[in-house]
């Protein structure tokens, strides 16, 4: 019998500095994940690789990326209709910043430019009430630290979507859609020396809205609880699932 895997779909790559210096997306995802009991596949629909169907995979997390969802690319949106399916199916999701994003998107949400502007760094987060019912928040403490670097915003959800968490700057942090979606606007993978890098990458930029980034960096901690969030989900999709033991190989 086959086992069915998990797919982390890459949405698209970083710019080339990024790449040189810390990998890509599903690169930092893999390294959040280390020892998971359930086979990992990378999928890039940005370059054009056919995403198959839902019912053939035992959940899927859909990465950060430097696209913006109002581009419209048409990889971005063949992965929204692909993101319907797999909500028809129940498939197991979790959308991560552009993830989060494209999923709200995909059902109807609003998406664009946050009025404020950017929000990036290591910033507390706020469970909402509703979290304390959510299978994978309901044993988090109502406020905790994770990292953050995003222009573009969910700034209406979707009708079926409950608003689990907010920010000071973001109201819409995690979003629940069905028993089986989720998505976060935070970066649960996310190391400090990634954190640290997208910082100071842009300093000359940052330091002209304000931002201390010499500061920034030096405060940057583990982020557990939210690192938590997405282990847990992982969890979830290998219970459901023939055991496997995942290796770095199996990420190809």
């Amino acid at each position: 019998m086959q086992h069915k895997v998990l797919a982390i779909l890459q949405m698209g790559d970083p710019p080339l500095d990024i790449q040189q210096k810390l990998g890509v997306q599903s690169d930092w995802m893999i390294a959040a994940l280390p020892d998971t009991p359930i086979t990992v596949k990378v999928l890039y629909p940005a370059s054009g690789d056919t995403l198959p169907e839902p019912n053939l995979l035992a959940g899927a997390i859909l990465t950060g990326s430097t696209s913006m969802v109002t581009d419209r690319e048409a990889w971005s949106e063949y992965t929204a209709d692909w993101i319907r399916l797999a909500i028809d199916q129940q498939l197991p999701l979790l959308g991560i910043c552009y993830g989060h994003q494209l999923m709200s998107h995909a059902l109807g949400g609003v998406v664009d430019y946050h009025p404020a502007g950017r929000e990036i760094g290591q910033l507390p987060i706020q469970l909402h009430d509703e979290a304390k019912a959510d299978p994978l928040l309901a044993d988090l403490p109502s406020t905790f630290m994770a990292n953050l670097t995003h222009e573009q915003s969910v700034l209406q959800p979707p009708e079926q979507a409950t608003v689990l968490a907010s920010s000071e700057h973001d109201a819409h942090q995690i979003l629940r859609y069905s028993p089986y979606a989720l998505s976060l606007q935070f970066h649960p993978e996310f190391s400090n020396e990634v954190m640290s890098y997208f910082l100071s990458r842009r300093e000359a930029l940052f330091s002209t809205e304000g931002y201390d980034i010499p500061a920034m960096c030096a405060a940057l901690e583990a982020t557990p609880v939210a690192r938590k969030i997405l282990h847990d989900f992982v969890d979830l999709c290998a219970a459901a699932t023939p055991a496997t033991v995942n290796t770095a190989a199996n990420a190809s």
